[in-house]
């Protein structure tokens, strides 16, 4: 009797939703040995990819039962810095969301799932396919690397700070200000067109309702207003800069720690009963109740430039950070837990961010494989660059 092979078909959206949140629940993300992370898609399972330009999500079924979820999307981006537009572009396509039933791992289906992804690219045109994961993750990594020929690309790092009860502090010698849309359009288009991955769609992602703002630190007293950052093209911009935007995750999914080393969990309990009994310590940072679902906001678009613009990129994280803590604020959000960043792993911009080492990730892996034959030989001559443009879409 052969193996039976699994059904691969498109997600229904009436018929499958409940059955793929039930998978969902049965399937832990993250590797055994660290911290479990459970999401909550809050009913709706492709939220991750909805607001994507491109996107599909596959379902596979083996007696009578959903049994594996894939998911994707495609976009154009910068692939190529240093070549001339547009010779710089290319189409990606984002693979993310693999899950297979425990009972039914090693039987084909989580390949099965891949491969029909990668043909679905392939009717679209698609230059290359990526995919990320925790460079821990060796099932995914033997998967992708070892049958499907991915190869290792790029190794950003996921930076994480908690929202706390105490402000942080705002230097009075920094000016920050709001960017109109067309403003951050024209700032982004100008100074970060040429960084690998930026969206060329640029202009879409900014007025998504779930992108909250651009904001822009310079220092106080240049004689400048937030209109000369690109008003009417004037190029005016001080000489020492930084600029950002921040997007509301928590609107699309939560996250809740599901299983967590006895250290984690005791620590979080002291915490509790600090806060409880010692009030004063609340002056010291404290770590939130990560075991209830929770919201985080996404620093995206990170651009400095002058070399006083560390210190900027410093203060314009800490602003974020009190806006997700300020339950007063027409930004705050009642469930927001952590200010999430992701930037290139050789950038020394993340010297300058705040975050917590315990739940940050110094070493996220990026995989990439060509998807046309002509691709290779170039894929293997680009050498990681400092700068990496996140897509909020597909966090």
């Amino acid at each position: 009797m052969g193996i039976q092979e699994p059904i691969i078909r498109s997600y229904d959206g009436v018929a499958d939703r409940g059955r793929v949140e039930d998978l969902e629940r049965r399937c832990e993300v993250g590797p055994s040995e660290r911290v479990f992370l459970f999401t909550d898609t809050m009913g709706d399972p492709i939220c991750r990819i909805r607001n994507s330009p491109m996107h599909k999500m596959l379902v596979a079924e083996l007696d009578n039962q959903l049994v594996g979820v894939i998911q994707g999307s495609i976009k154009l981006v910068t692939f190529h810095p240093n070549k001339p537009p547009p010779k710089d572009q290319a189409k990606v396509g984002y693979i993310l969301g693999l899950r297979v039933s425990p009972l039914y791992r090693r039987k084909g289906i989580g390949s099965s799932l891949v491969r029909r992804l990668e043909e679905w690219f392939v009717c679209n045109d698609v230059d290359y396919a990526y995919m990320a994961t925790e460079k821990d993750n060796q099932a995914s990594a033997r998967l992708f690397m070892n049958k499907f020929g991915y190869i290792k690309f790029r190794t950003p790092a996921i930076l994480v700070n908690p929202v706390r009860y105490r402000p942080c502090r705002v230097s009075s010698g920094v000016e920050i200000a709001k960017l109109r849309i067309e403003e951050a359009v024209y700032l982004y288009r100008k100074f970060m067109a040429s960084t690998e991955f930026f969206s060329h769609d640029i202009d879409k992602v900014l007025g998504n309702k779930l992108s909250l703002g651009t904001w822009v630190a310079y220092p106080r007293g240049d004689g400048l207003r937030v209109g000369d950052f690109g008003s009417n093209g004037d190029e005016v911009v001080p000489s020492n800069w930084a600029m950002l935007s921040v997007w509301n995750s928590g609107e699309l999914f939560n996250l809740r720690l599901g299983k967590a080393p006895l250290s984690c969990l005791m620590y979080a309990k002291s915490w509790k009963l600090m806060d409880r009994f010692l009030p004063c310590f609340k002056l010291l940072p404290s770590m939130p109740d990560f075991f209830t679902p929770f919201g985080f906001y996404f620093m995206y678009g990170l651009h400095h430039e002058g070399p006083l613009s560390g210190k900027l990129v410093r203060n314009l994280c800490q602003f974020v950070h009190n806006m997700a803590a300020n339950s007063s604020s027409e930004y705050s959000s009642k469930n927001c837990k952590v200010v999430v960043t992701e930037v290139g792993g050789c950038d020394p911009v993340k010297h300058y961010i705040p975050h917590w080492k315990l739940l940050s990730c110094s070493e996220d892996l990026w995989c990439i494989k060509p998807l046309k034959n002509d691709s290779l030989h170039e894929l293997t001559k680009t050498h990681p660059t400092k700068s990496l443009f996140v897509d909020p879409r597909e966090v």
